[in-house]
């Protein structure tokens, strides 16, 4: 009878099965999204595919780890502290109302509460781009306390991504002002392409700017703006479907820098 084990474990999202001995070493690992056994001692290999016989959804490759890629490498020796990657979507706003929720009674809701629903469900929007070859990053802090609300990277190229709040709202945009229902006009695209000239400095890449509205009643554009997408929550899977302007170690290799905290400290 085999002395090995199946541990379970779930990293950035992805769940693999570890093979391990008796004395808590591993010796194989199962990643079932890339339906591959990567094995660390070639001697037990009958013991590891027998093992793992019950967990196998399909055919497997089986072989030695392949050999990390430079922007591997860079994620893999990057510090817990500064790896953006963990960074739920609306991050800071969540850490900001958990330090001070604000009075418990109040006529209206809190503004931010809307600033983080708006946030959280974009952000989710974009993470389910991922199977598709794109990486989002969530929350990405610039100096002076301003934030990238979601930094989008894939085939298509980059894309600093701003959420916002328009339920049941009218929503109309005259570069670069917007008119939220009966509130006065601001000039929020400004903003949102500050941000995404910000992103461009610090990735040395063109980063595209995007608004994002969640949940608008209707939309009015009577010119479209010129360099930048408005979207509703709905049709960001409509990114997916953008390539041609990156290759895949390009995108790596930019998701590595990006995810790196040091990478935004002088922009």
């Amino acid at each position: 009878m085999s002395s090995l084990r199946v541990v379970p474990t779930w990293r950035h999202g992805q769940e693999r099965l570890y093979v391990c001995l008796t004395d808590g070493r591993n010796i194989a690992w199962y990643d079932r999204e890339a339906a591959r056994i990567n094995l660390l001692s070639e001697d037990r290999r009958e013991d590891v595919l027998d093992v793992l016989g019950p967990f196998l959804t399909g055919p497997v490759a089986v072989g030695p780890p392949p050999v990390p890629t430079p922007a591997e490498l860079a994620r893999l020796t990057l510090h817990p502290d500064d790896d953006l990657a963990p960074n739920r979507p609306g991050e800071a706003l969540q850490i900001a109302l958990d330090r001070d929720p604000g009075p418990a009674h109040r006529i209206r809701r809190d503004p931010r509460r809307r600033a983080l629903e708006a946030e959280q469900t974009v952000g989710e929007a974009l993470d389910r781009l991922d199977g598709a070859g794109w990486h989002t990053l969530h929350s990405v802090p610039l100096p002076g306390g301003d934030r990238v609300h979601h930094l989008l990277i894939g085939p298509g190229g980059l894309f600093a991504v701003h959420a916002l709040y328009a339920r049941k709202q009218r929503v109309t945009i005259a570069d670069p002002m917007i008119t939220l229902g009966r509130r006065d006009p601001y000039p929020l695209l400004r903003r949102v392409r500050a941000d995404a000239d910000r992103a461009s400095y610090a990735l040395t890449a063109e980063v595209h700017p995007i608004l994002a509205l969640l949940a608008p009643s209707a939309v009015t554009v009577p010119l479209p703006p010129r360099d930048l997408r408005i979207l509703t929550d709905t049709d960001l899977d409509a990114l997916s479907r953008l390539g041609g302007t990156l290759k895949p170690a390009d995108v790596e290799a930019l998701h590595a820098m990006a995810r790196d905290r040091h990478t935004w400290g002088k922009v």
